[in-house]
């Protein structure tokens, strides 16, 4: 086989246990995740803001950011939820490039998952530990799971994972929101019966255990915008869109019916820019029809301290080294337009 052993990596015990959740902490992670789940449940119609990098690249610039983040918080908290993207797995279309700290912990050095993990655990334990805010991440390798399972708040699956069974199955074990991408085709059925299959119980095999579980009835869609056989995007935020989503659903027997509006990757034509009349319009639509009220519980936005996105190797400070990205000034007059709006 044309694999080549290189070395065996620490279990997540042996990560958690060099690199703990402080009990306070997991204290206020509890009450941040009860507060997140009274949104999906339709307890609370507070609003989510899902906001940050579109990769968490480097440790000092990216707890900056949630430092930032965690003042707008305070202004906002009878809105909006914000919850930081620290995202620390990138999948490449093609293979290539950068594919987030886990793997790269320096992106201008060979790859290093021993290091890489330790650079992700300590990353999010700071920035819990400044800001008391809890973050998401993308879910792009099923058996990183256990590494932060306690210590994330929301976590995403992508387009491109939205199929995949282990992916299906092992969200259907999570105790938090995970969103279900739609697949880059567009097609809402197939993120629909991804959301069938994790709010089930399943039976499986997971790192070397069968396992069983309970199913999550937070699995939810999110609309992230399709690119059709031209390859051109194709947007699906508009409220034609939703209102079908909310039909589809309602021919489901899904818990908590539920959306979360990308406003970047094809529904912007990967027009970081484009983000913030995207945002309006799902706003404007969720204002004039109940329905779609109740059914769009947040957006998520891809936002870093200096808009667009560099090479590598220009090590501008706060700036996205993988897709462009809005500015903090952007950003955060967003985040007050979106509370005006509710």
């Amino acid at each position: 086989m044309g694999v080549t052993y290189v070395k065996e990596v620490m279990s997540p015990e042996e990560l958690l246990e060099a690199y703990p959740l402080p009990a306070e902490h997991k204290k206020l992670k509890e009450a941040r995740d009860a507060e997140i789940k009274k949104v999906f449940t339709g307890e609370s119609d507070k609003f989510l803001v899902i906001i940050g990098p579109c990769s968490a690249d480097n440790e000092d610039s990216v707890c900056d950011y949630i430092n930032r983040l965690a003042k707008v918080q305070d202004k906002v908290s009878d809105k909006i939820l914000i919850i930081p993207r620290i995202y620390t797995n990138k999948p490449r279309t093609t293979g290539q490039g950068y594919k987030g700290i886990v793997h790269q912990p320096d992106p201008e050095k060979e790859p290093d998952l021993h290091d890489g993990l330790i650079a992700m655990r300590k990353m999010h334990l700071r920035a819990i530990a400044e800001t008391h805010l809890f973050a998401a991440d993308e879910m792009l390798y099923p058996e990183n799971w256990p590494y932060i399972s306690d210590i994330l708040s929301y976590v995403a699956v992508g387009a491109r994972s939205v199929e995949d069974q282990q992916h299906r199955l092992t969200v259907s074990g999570f105790d938090i929101p995970c969103g279900m991408k739609n697949p880059t085709s567009g097609t809402l059925s197939i993120m629909l019966n991804s959301c069938i299959a994790a709010q089930s119980s399943h039976t499986f095999m997971y790192r070397q255990w069968e396992v069983k579980t309970d199913g999550n009835p937070l699995a939810h869609t999110i609309l992230r915008g399709a690119v059709n056989k031209h390859d051109q995007s194709m947007p699906n935020y508009h409220y034609e869109d939703l209102v079908l989503l909310n039909e589809m659903y309602q021919e489901l027997n899904l818990k908590n019916p539920a959306c979360i509006v990308d406003a970047n990757h094809a529904n912007s034509n990967k027009q970081y820019y484009e983000q913030p009349r995207i945002v309006s319009e799902v706003l404007h639509s969720r204002n004039v029809s109940d329905d779609i009220k109740k059914l769009v519980k947040g957006v998520m936005i891809e936002s870093y301290i200096e808009p667009g996105n560099q090479k590598i190797s220009e090590h501008i400070y706060g700036k996205s080294i993988t897709d462009a990205c809005l500015g903090w000034d952007e950003s955060e007059r967003l985040i007050y337009d979106i509370a005006e709006k509710l």
